[in-house]
């Protein structure tokens, strides 16, 4: 192994440790885990996080516990050895896995027949799980021997490795030049900024995905943050109003917690975790592979990049592929909109590349490839060992590349400074609740649309219409703004504040007598509630129709469902889309 493998370091070449299997066509890793699962600072260890310049911490410093069981390549669960049962060493006879070998030592006992738990404990080349890593490097194959490489960062949210609902990555590229060869490009003294982001969602039945990029310059909010200190303690950073996106990283000491947090109130949106690269990644990932093929539909020649390419298809890799993913001077309109859909187009086909057969069923690329990841990568405490990633990777295979959507943030020219931008909030937010409700942009079959309105009967007119309004986990004060616009806006003969409702609720509701079902109808009309919102009650409706406000409740007159499509005009692209050309 590599002496990047931390204590592994010998006489073993790390392509003797794949064997090809017969029975499925593929090569599998067979080789000791490395039990390394123990949290680092921000900055510590693999390549330097941006901002520190920490030493990698030693052999010595104490393993977390590891309570989380592991998934075999079927997805089933592991047996009852649980950590302490051990994948069997490649060449030696005596490594506890005796009993089911012919003793001795050798190669040739690789073909000795292996017991349902030995085969349960062996991951194969086939479990290959794609993992986006900034908006300029792909897909990881992770392996045990790589747990040394990781750098991990504890933002004070632990959530487990895997999830039964839908999942949350943010991908960030920073814009540090740590690292050989990166102090030419630009700022050399950037602190690392968060140049590069995308919120990766994965839908809960792992059938879709979509990565939406949020640009660097876009004002927005940045929250108060907690970051840990490298003696152990936590220094609040106080958050900020109307700046850039990008600074939320690196920026008064902002750790990727802080990022995550931004993105959160930006979005709705609730993250599972991080994983954060810089230049680095792009060159050696891109090498790794053997180039990612990209195209130009005219000639470019960026001398701030050093991109030179004549208009068609290339395969880019190292510098090159840096410079590709970096250009914007000479592409679209020059701004880094027009470098997003670069970088989208980059990552689509690093996607393609990295799921396939050539890729999946060579070792030395995987090896070199897992190796490239691993130093290249910073991710949260909840992912930071090779097991977990390797186990999150395992959950989220199962997409397919051409259920993959790209799509950018829509924004709008800011009027106060030429060059920021700032949320197209009519187009913004649907897209927001999009996600937050798990609709895919992926053009799948479509579903039969609900329609608004409520049931069979005919909408009274609004001056018959007597409401009792209560707020059970709407934003605040929304019963309150809600009567009023019934009243002033939509002509209601009543609308009344009832405060809080007794219990949070998730969907906003009405509730009905038989006698006022009309009134009922008019009422889920004017806020654009679907038919399962209304729920006859028994009762006389004596004091008139019940709403009251869900969580999913954001506006008076805002449909409280995520539309079944994209607003029009949003930016998006299909990862299995080959002729894709920057213009």
């Amino acid at each position: 192994m590599d002496a990047q493998g931390r204590g592994q370091a010998g006489d073993i070449d790390p392509a003797d440790q794949w064997v090809f299997d017969p029975n499925t066509g593929s090569y599998q890793l067979r080789l000791n885990p490395v039990a390394d699962d123990s949290p680092h600072s921000y900055g510590d260890g693999g390549s330097p996080g941006p901002g520190r310049r920490n030493p990698r911490r030693s052999a010595s410093s104490p393993a977390e516990p590891r309570s989380e069981r592991g998934l075999d390549p079927q997805g089933s669960s592991r047996d009852s050895g649980g950590e302490d049962a051990k994948v069997p060493a490649q060449r030696s006879g005596s490594d506890g896995e005796s009993s089911h070998r012919s003793g001795g030592h050798g190669r040739r006992k690789r073909k000795a027949a292996l017991s349902g738990k030995q085969k349960a404990l062996r991951w194969t080349a086939g479990s290959v799980g794609v993992l986006l890593v900034v908006g300029c490097a792909g897909g990881y194959y992770l392996y045990e021997q790589f747990n040394g490489n990781i750098n991990k960062v504890d933002v004070g949210i632990d959530n487990a490795a895997v999830t039964d609902g839908p999942v949350n990555i943010l991908i960030i590229g920073t814009d540090a030049r740590s690292g050989k060869g990166n102090t030419g490009y630009g700022d050399n003294g950037s602190v690392g900024h968060a140049d590069t982001t995308f919120l990766f969602h994965v839908s809960e039945d792992r059938s879709n995905a979509t990565a939406l990029s949020i640009p660097r310059d876009v004002i927005t909010d940045i929250p108060d943050c907690p970051t840990k200190q490298e003696d152990g303690s936590t220094k609040n950073v106080p958050g900020q109003q109307d700046v850039r996106f990008n600074t939320s990283l690196g920026q008064s000491e902002r750790d990727p917690g802080c990022t995550w947090r931004t993105v959160e109130e930006l979005t709705g949106v609730k993250i599972n975790h991080f994983m954060m690269a810089d230049f680095n990644a792009v060159k050696e990932l891109s090498t790794a592979v053997g180039g990612v093929e990209v195209c130009a539909a005219k000639d470019i020649d960026d001398p701030k990049s050093h991109l030179k390419l004549k208009a068609g298809k290339h395969t880019v890799e190292g510098e090159q592929a840096l410079a590709f993913v970096r250009t914007r001077h000479t592409v679209g309109f020059g701004s880094d909109l027009s470098r997003i859909e670069l970088q989208q187009q980059f990552l689509s086909s690093m996607i393609r590349k990295i799921k396939s057969g050539d890729t999946l069923t060579d070792p030395s690329k995987l090896y070199k490839l897992g190796n490239a990841a691993t130093k290249a990568l910073t991710v949260d405490t909840g992912i930071g060992s090779v097991k977990k990633l390797t186990d999150l990777a395992q959950d989220l295979k199962r997409v397919n590349t051409g259920n993959i959507t790209f799509a950018t943030v829509p924004v709008l020219d800011n009027p106060q400074d030429p060059a920021t931008v700032i949320l197209d909030e009519q187009k913004a937010k649907p897209l927001f609740k999009m996600v937050r409700e798990d609709k895919s942009l992926t053009k799948n079959k479509k579903k039969k649309q609900e329609k608004a309105g409520g049931d069979k009967a005919k909408p009274s007119p609004p001056s018959e219409v007597n409401v009792s309004v209560t707020n059970g986990g709407g934003p605040a004060g929304s019963a309150q703004r809600t009567a009023v616009w019934l009243l002033n806006e939509q002509g209601v003969a009543r609308a009344e504040n009832g405060g809080n409702a007794p219990k949070q609720v998730a969907k906003t509701r009405i509730e009905y007598g038989p006698e006022l079902a009309g009134e009922a109808a008019a009422l889920a009309k004017m806020l654009k509630l679907p038919k399962s919102a209304m729920k006859e009650v028994a009762g006389d409706g004596g004091d008139g129709v019940q709403l009251t406000l869900g969580r999913d409740f954001t506006a008076p007159g805002e449909p409280v469902s995520a539309p079944d499509k994209a607003p029009d005009g949003v930016q998006r692209v299909n990862a299995d889309d080959k002729d894709i050309c920057a213009k």
